[in-house]
């Protein structure tokens, strides 16, 4: 569980770059770059509860952290907040659990609805997997086994369109085991010759499954890829 995590809280970056400068909105004014700082790390404590849909009370927070900074004693033992937090995390991780149970039974549905309509269009091959796939450019010569190791350039979205992931976008291949990879990546990549290009759709249980891949997969969500093989052994 990510919440209160520290190192989301101060991964301020280049904010420095702005220290001292008025806040982009409200009165709020920034007079030092101590003001920036505390700024900043609070709109980012901020950002990141809001983001995991964490209930707090700003205020109770406010007079928790300035008794922490003040080294003032705390209105509850340390056993006592230990507990707190400890069944506070459970609580949040039964609401999560219900949220990607609900997330899975969508996505299945969202992705099956997709594909039933994929395979249906021109030069869209369905596998006996359920993968689905489509040759951009045909290579030529020997084809990877599931035991190769690969060399790609490859780009990942959800159906939305939304990218997740690109050797393209780093400018540098990825090379790993072709059995090392998710279910769809083994099987469609040792239907492709060095120098092909194809588009895969994957469903959900080829891909990550019911747990997806935080924070970028949800759970059960179909994938697509553009995949080109630049070598193997």
């Amino acid at each position: 569980m990510r919440i209160l995590a520290l190192s989301a809280l101060i991964a301020v970056g280049a904010v420095v770059s702005g220290c001292g400068q008025q806040a982009g909105a409200g009165p709020t004014k920034l007079s030092s770059q101590e003001d920036s700082v505390s700024y900043v790390l609070g709109y980012k404590m901020g950002e990141n509860l809001r983001q995991q849909s964490v209930p707090v009370h700003p205020e109770m927070m406010f007079r928790g952290l300035s008794a922490g900074i003040a080294g003032s004693v705390s209105v509850m033992p340390d056993s006592v907040m230990q507990a707190c937090m400890m069944n506070f995390q459970v609580r949040m991780m039964g609401i999560q659990r219900q949220k990607d149970s609900a997330a899975q039974i969508e996505n299945r549905k969202a992705g099956g609805d997709f594909l039933a309509g994929n395979k249906k269009k021109d030069g869209v091959k369905t596998t006996p997997s359920g993968l689905q796939y489509k040759v951009l450019t045909e290579g030529s010569g020997p084809r990877p086994k599931a035991s190769s190791q690969v060399t790609v350039h490859y780009k990942g979205t959800l159906l939305d369109g939304k990218q997740f992931d690109s050797s393209y976008d780093r400018g540098q291949p990825a090379t790993f085991a072709l059995n090392q990879v998710i279910a769809g990546w083994t099987e469609g990549v040792q239907l492709m010759n060095v120098g092909s290009k194809y588009q895969f759709w994957v469903p959900g249980e080829l891909a990550y499954g019911q747990r997806g891949s935080p924070p970028t997969i949800p759970p059960n969500a179909t994938l697509v890829f553009e995949v080109e093989l630049l070598s193997f052994k």
